[in-house]
């Protein structure tokens, strides 16, 4: 494993943060313009597959503990974002899916977060733009990998 300076890593990190902050990403505030949490932003983009998932599933996508994705899943089905269905072979288990408002509300945000994006990268050079896409994968991956997690692409 390469050793990277500390100021290096440090820098890195302050960054990441400014990063988080600029674009309003931290975990317990509302999305901007939108009646959703972040984590619950993360769950609609996950869920408007057209395919159920199992709370486990969207738990393990999410990176997020069972108990609180049941938590979040039954605040989101009070706002009508999502059903939670019972499993037949197993009454134990629900299965998630969306309503159409749950989409509705997941298309306008993913116009919103698209505009910023396109305003943002416009304003980078080529250079910055190629930079960004090589440097960031390669962090989530490492990000994945010390994490223990296994490198799969949800996007």
């Amino acid at each position: 494993m390469c050793r990277v300076e500390p100021t290096e890593s440090e820098h890195l990190h302050h960054l990441f943060m400014d990063l988080v902050r600029a674009a309003g990403l931290l975990p317990d505030r509302a999305v901007p313009g939108h009646e959703v949490s972040m984590s619950q932003a993360f769950a609609l983009h996950e869920l408007d597959t057209g395919t159920p998932l199992s709370q486990q599933e969207l738990a393990d996508r999410l990176g997020l503990e069972k108990s609180s994705v049941s938590r979040m899943a039954a605040e989101m089905e009070r706002k009508g974002l999502l059903v939670r269905e019972r499993v037949a072979h197993d009454q134990r288990q629900y299965r998630l899916r969306l309503t159409e408002h749950g989409h509705a509300v997941h298309v306008g945000m993913a116009s919103t977060f698209h505009d910023h994006f396109e305003t943002w990268v416009a304003t980078m050079t080529r250079a910055e733009r190629e930079a960004l896409l090589t440097g960031l994968p390669a962090l989530v991956r490492a990000i994945r990998q010390h994490a223990g997690r296994a490198v799969t692409d949800h996007s």
